[in-house]
């Protein structure tokens, strides 16, 4: 039996979906906090496209075994915005955002191939579809996921910056707990069927209705292997 999450036939197109995602999700944090003032994670050399700057072995290696896993955080100091609360917004939804950006990139040139005929002999069309079959979905899965307010993600960090200072210190005390509280989630079916299950299963309409709408758009009548089921 594999320790593994994925069958490891298709782990390539696992690790190549999550390199893409992952250096894109960090970069667009990044960039968008350079280009509103703040040099911190340029300084580092965090403005780029090179995955080595974002990715976190640790991080990588749980994703194999357990379904999910982390990059390097970006390091951002809101101080130096000239709009503080609004431009840390900005920039930790950047990174949601490019995920879901992403989604939609992948599903277009999936159906382009599809219309162009690009993938009319079986096996191509197999293996792209395999890719894509990953790469879609995990997007917006990371969209979804790092929409929790729960420390450290993105999400908590948009929820902390709509709350009034009183109630934000109190949040600041019990960030600690919140990677517990999201192991928990995670590995406890109860708790997992009521929270990350139902956010998660918002991926798959939006998915669907996305595809129906650009086959439509691209006029494509041709049968193929979609995300419409």
């Amino acid at each position: 039996m594999s320790f593994l999450w994925f069958p490891l036939s298709e782990l390539p197109f696992v690790l190549l979906t999550m390199l893409i995602a992952f250096t894109v999700h960090e970069f667009a944090h990044a960039w968008t906090a350079y280009k509103f003032g703040d040099p911190t994670a340029y300084e580092q050399g965090r403005v780029t496209l090179n995955p080595m700057a974002h990715l976190d072995l640790f991080g990588i290696l749980f994703l194999l075994v357990a379904g999910f896993g982390w990059a390097k955080p970006v390091p951002v100091r809101r101080s130096r915005f000239k709009h503080p609360r609004l431009m840390n917004i900005a920039v930790t939804a950047a990174g949601p955002v490019s995920n879901l950006l992403l989604a939609f990139i992948g599903l277009l040139i999936y159906l382009l191939l599809v219309k162009f005929g690009a993938l009319d002999q079986y096996a191509t069309h197999e293996t792209v579809w395999t890719f894509f079959s990953y790469f879609v979905p995990i997007n917006v899965m990371l969209f979804l996921f790092n929409l929790i307010p729960l420390p450290p993600l993105d999400g908590y960090r948009i929820v902390e910056e709509f709350a009034p200072l009183r109630l934000r210190l109190k949040m600041i005390q019990f960030e600690q707990w919140g990677m517990f509280l999201f192991l928990l989630f995670v590995f406890l079916p109860p708790l997992k069927a009521v929270t990350l299950t139902p956010l998660f299963s918002l991926g798959r309409p939006i998915i669907r209705g996305t595809t129906i709408w650009l086959a439509e758009l691209l006029h494509i009548t041709t049968p193929f292997y979609g995300f419409t089921s």
